[in-house]
């Protein structure tokens, strides 16, 4: 049986972490991430550049690149002068960025330069901002989101930026589409647009929404599995199992697509890359038998 092709979708540490693991179950893997970050080293770069932030997609690129001297300096931080803040591998990204209008182009040779074990694509061509509808108004900015709770539901500005045909096609070919784990609201459904969950939804894959370990200080405080899986469907992405740790209580109207597995070691407090990798190449194996 052939290894499957993944697509795995999100943004931040979560993304990162399934990357970690899936490269080494997948045939082909790509990786659709968020590029709306406007904090830190990718929000200046945001503002000063005038590109897409590559914060999310440097991490990505780490993840999946050969332990080592190079993998180390794309996470390598800056604490002293003008770059201070900077990872150096945001500032490499920075630099393809704005030497060609295409961000698939510049990300394509960022991989093939550090030797990279699968592809990153980010989720929009153009820079995008989030934006979330909460009981007290309006919120601009994933920062700021961040750091909100009530929050009924985010969208982009703009609300459905143009999605890489490269990105499109990939979810087309896809046996299985990974979404998640990660911050819910600023990173996984950040990189949801539009045009992103018409592909899924056209799409014959298995779509598996991994669901985070517990609720987030801030945008999902107090959040059960249940509320977890309502805000995924609410913007527009239907998953066909929802993977979980099993340490986690599946409310009974989830009982027929909630997994159960154990994604991370004992007293841990994120996923464990090869726990997770292993539970999705199980569900496609099953899917496949």
């Amino acid at each position: 049986m052939s290894a499957p092709r993944i697509v795995a979708i999100g943004g931040g540490h979560g993304l990162a972490t399934s990357l970690d693991g899936l490269r080494d179950v997948a045939g082909q893997l790509t990786a659709v991430v968020s590029v709306a970050d406007d904090g830190g080293s990718s929000g200046r770069l945001r503002r000063e550049l005038g590109i897409i932030a590559p914060g999310d997609m440097r991490r990505c690129l780490a993840a999946l690149t050969p332990p080592g001297l190079v993998r180390a300096a794309l996470d390598h931080r800056f604490v002293d002068g003008g770059l201070s803040g900077h990872p150096a591998g945001n500032l490499l990204l920075a630099a393809l960025l704005q030497n060609t209008d295409d961000p698939v182009e510049a990300m394509d040779a960022a991989v093939e330069m550090v030797g990279a074990r699968g592809r990153i694509l980010p989720a929009s061509r153009v820079r995008v901002d989030l934006l979330a509808d909460t009981a007290r108004g309006v919120v601009r900015g994933q920062v700021a989101i961040s750091k909100s709770r009530d929050i009924e539901r985010v969208h982009l500005s703009p609300a459905d930026p143009p999605v890489p045909p490269e990105v499109l096609a990939a979810i087309g070919r896809a046996d299985v589409v990974v979404i998640g784990p990660g911050s819910l609201y600023t990173s996984v459904l950040a990189a949801a647009s539009p045009g992103v969950c018409r592909a899924i939804d056209a799409s014959a894959a298995l779509v598996v929404f991994v669901a985070n370990l517990g609720p987030e200080a801030g945008e999902t405080e107090n959040y059960s599995l249940g509320e977890h899986v309502t805000a995924v469907r609410t913007h527009g992405l239907d998953p066909d199992v929802v993977l979980a740790d099993e340490s986690l209580p599946v409310p009974p109207e989830l009982s027929s697509v909630v997994v159960g597995r154990r994604l991370r070691v004992e007293g841990g407090l994120v996923h464990e890359p090869g726990l997770l990798a292993g539970a999705v190449s199980e569900l496609v194996t099953g899917v496949r038998t």
